[in-house]
């Protein structure tokens, strides 16, 4: 389905057409075509509130209990109301926990990614933030940031085994607050931006090949997202 969408402090996607993810059957036109685009958005507000969206799978690496549970809410306070992504239980917050939901049905390798994030609660961890090519959930890259530790991090996951390979202090975003994460990528190279401004970048070249998208917690951090935005180049 084809439609205009305008994403507030998404200047890639501004007043551009974009193929919107909807709970369509399998097999639809529809879902064979978002698999396909270059662009794609996701407001959750089309998809049944306890439901994830179609394609979407809750995962998690190295888990030694229970996964944790991500459904699509109704939430007041969403940044494009009424519904968002929600990590609503932690059955697991061992240390090594991550906590997945992802899709393999967008190829990113090198592009955009933004979404919108709100850490809601965590003793040992808060906050989160986009994975991308994404190979299974023990192998992946992903950007995160942490009210607790106030600092914006890269990552890459292999075997199960996460490796910082950028990070720097931001202090100013806290706990409860809406916050907007981008990440550009290019080859080797990543950087991150947070509420429209660029503070981040590193080079890495462990994982080089298109693979998923998704979001991503560690051990228990409940945080919830909204207004997930992929270019695909």
């Amino acid at each position: 389905m084809k439609r205009t969408l305008l994403l507030s402090g998404c200047t890639a996607l501004v007043a551009a057409t974009v193929l919107v993810f909807q709970a369509t059957p399998a097999g639809a036109e529809g879902e064979k075509k978002a698999e396909s685009a270059g662009k794609h958005a996701l407001k959750f507000d089309d998809v049944k509130v306890g439901d994830l969206p179609k394609g979407w799978k809750v995962d998690a690496t190295n888990p030694k209990g229970d996964l944790a549970e991500w459904k699509v809410a109704a939430d007041e306070n969403a940044p494009s109301k009424p519904h968002v992504l929600s990590i609503t239980k932690i059955a697991d917050a061992s240390r090594r926990h991550f906590n997945l939901c992802w899709t393999p049905d967008v190829k990113f390798r090198d592009g955009m990614m933004e979404v919108r994030i709100r850490a809601n609660s965590g003793k040992v961890d808060q906050g989160g933030g986009p994975m991308w090519r994404v190979k299974d959930a023990k192998n992946y890259c992903v950007a995160r940031y942490n009210p607790l530790e106030t600092n914006f991090r890269l990552y890459y996951v292999k075997d199960g085994r996460r490796i910082q390979f950028a990070t720097t202090e931001r202090s100013e975003i806290k706990t409860g607050e809406w916050f907007r994460m981008k990440i550009v990528v290019k080859g080797d190279k990543v950087e991150g931006w947070l509420n429209g401004k660029k503070v981040i970048e590193g080079t890495d070249s462990h994982i080089t090949e298109a693979g998923g998208i998704g979001l991503w917690s560690k051990a228990d951090a409940a945080s919830s997202f909204d207004d997930l935005a992929v270019v695909c180049e």
